[in-house]
């Protein structure tokens, strides 16, 4: 610049564009991580499918989801990424809709009340909580008793100790965790069972004058390789409660396998149609399973599902020693035919 002229002054540079750190990308991917299981579940849960695995045994986690949601979304905020941000307000939306507990139902009966009934369904784990059981119904003194993975030789012994209690049973005599035992206060006809690798047996009662169907659920469980057995066997649960004459009142209880999540299970309590006891005396997300281990229960697999004739009025979640499940205890109104 030549000698004596002015120096102009140089315009103001823009500033330099910002750029996101390495702790705002990872914190971008680490929500989108997170997100990815939670949304995955929940969209089965709303599309109304089980899916494959591992689908049919994640949607057992679904309540617990709603944490890697909300942390998904911390993380976002935490990333300064808004359309991430606002997917994870989406997922962790839908996941905690989708976890609700069943809406309470309103079981309006039109009949007169004719009897009340007490039902215990367990799982007694290949025989193990047969004493606890035994026990149980001895100071409970239920009506009617559901029991699944129980052997022979815990047939005998709950035969034998609540002959007086329970007298008339139906059952599939087998080993290990395909025997069943169903034992009644009340005479039983028409034996039938559910073709299953774990017994279903079924028997109609006469209750107060009304036919009540009873019938004891234990499909397999949806392990890796065996979902579409768990399926077929849920459908055939389903099929039976269907096909009932229309004077007798459904009573399907037991371990089914699945939750109020599994679009399966929720098939069967539509055939009837039936309710779910747990769901109309607002406790359907009491977790039943597993009850033994280094894990608290975290999911209910264990109903009891009455017809529309049948009205519970408690449900309790008792806990069996030597079971890892709870076994359920409702009492139910029958009320006469609308």
């Amino acid at each position: 610049m030549p000698a004596g002229q002015p120096r102009t002054p140089s315009s103001p540079q823009p500033p330099p564009a910002l750029r996101p750190g390495r702790r705002s990308r990872a914190s971008a991917w680490a929500a989108g991580l997170l997100l990815v299981v939670p949304a995955a579940v929940a969209g089965c849960r709303a599309l109304g499918t089980d899916g494959v695995t591992p689908f049919p045994q994640l949607l057992s986690f679904l309540p617990w989801l709603t944490v890697p949601a909300g942390l998904g979304l911390l993380l976002a905020g935490a990333a300064r990424h808004r359309v991430l941000a606002f997917l994870a307000a989406t997922v962790l939306t839908v996941t905690a809709w989708a976890s609700l507990p069943y809406t309470p139902l309103l079981a309006v009966t039109h009949g007169a009340p004719l009897a009340r009934i007490r039902v215990v369904a367990a799982n007694v784990e290949f025989g193990q909580a047969t004493g606890s059981l035994i026990a149980l119904a001895r100071r409970e003194r239920p009506q009617l008793l559901y029991v699944s993975e129980c052997d022979p030789a815990c047939g005998r012994a709950l035969t034998a100790a609540l002959s007086g209690l329970l007298p008339h049973r139906v059952s599939v005599d087998a080993e290990g965790s395909a025997g069943s035992v169903l034992l009644s206060a009340f005479p039983l006809r028409d034996r039938s069972v559910v073709p299953s690798t774990m017994g279903m047996p079924g028997a109609t009662a006469d209750i107060a004058g009304r036919a009540v169907r009873l019938q004891l659920a234990h499909p397999m469980p949806p392990l890796p390789g065996q979902v579409r057995l768990w399926r077929d066997e849920l459908g055939r649960l389903r099929d039976a409660v269907a096909a009932r004459p229309p004077d007798e009142v459904p009573l399907v209880a037991g371990d089914f396998n699945a939750s109020q999540d599994h679009a399966a299970f929720r098939s069967v309590v539509a055939a009837g149609p039936l309710l779910d006891a747990a769901r109309t005396t607002d406790a359907s997300r009491t977790p039943t399973w597993p009850a033994e281990g280094p894990l608290p229960p975290y999911v209910q697999i264990d109903h009891v599902l009455t017809g529309p004739d049948l009205t519970a009025t408690a449900v309790r979640f008792p806990p069996l020693p030597g079971s890892d499940h709870r076994a359920v205890l409702a009492d139910l109104d029958l009320h006469d035919r609308r």
